[in-house]
């Protein structure tokens, strides 16, 4: 059939991992820990995510996603009351300015944050 080829989606190997990195699959399970919760629905998931993804200059790709699921969790815990958007910004800058602090190959800990982070 003409164009066939075009619209199958090439399949992932079976031994492909889901994630690739361990951050990506801790902020997956936990939104889904907490719309299984009860913390939020299915429907407000799906917009805060859908919100997340629609932003400009995303890759095209989707290599970003997780980042995209992040901000979204984020964002719909802050509406919810349940998050701090302040200490969650501020944390996040601690984390980076740990990991510019950090010598390679050494783990990153928020402790090496030059600043003295004290978190909330």
């Amino acid at each position: 059939m003409l164009g066939r080829a075009i619209l199958n989606r090439p399949e992932p190997a079976a031994d492909a991992p889901a994630f690739d990195a361990p951050w990506q699959a801790e902020a997956f399970a936990l939104a889904v820990a907490l719309q299984d919760a009860g913390v939020f629905t299915a429907v407000e998931w799906a917009e805060a995510l859908g919100r997340e993804r629609g932003r400009p200059g995303l890759s095209p790709t989707g290599e970003d996603y997780y980042h995209s699921l992040l901000d979204a969790l984020e964002g719909l815990l802050a509406r919810k009351g349940l998050a701090d958007e302040r200490l969650l910004a501020e944390t996040a800058a601690a984390w980076r300015r740990a990991a510019r602090a950090t010598p390679h190959g050494r783990p990153i800990a928020l402790e090496n944050d030059p600043l003295g982070h004290k978190g909330g």
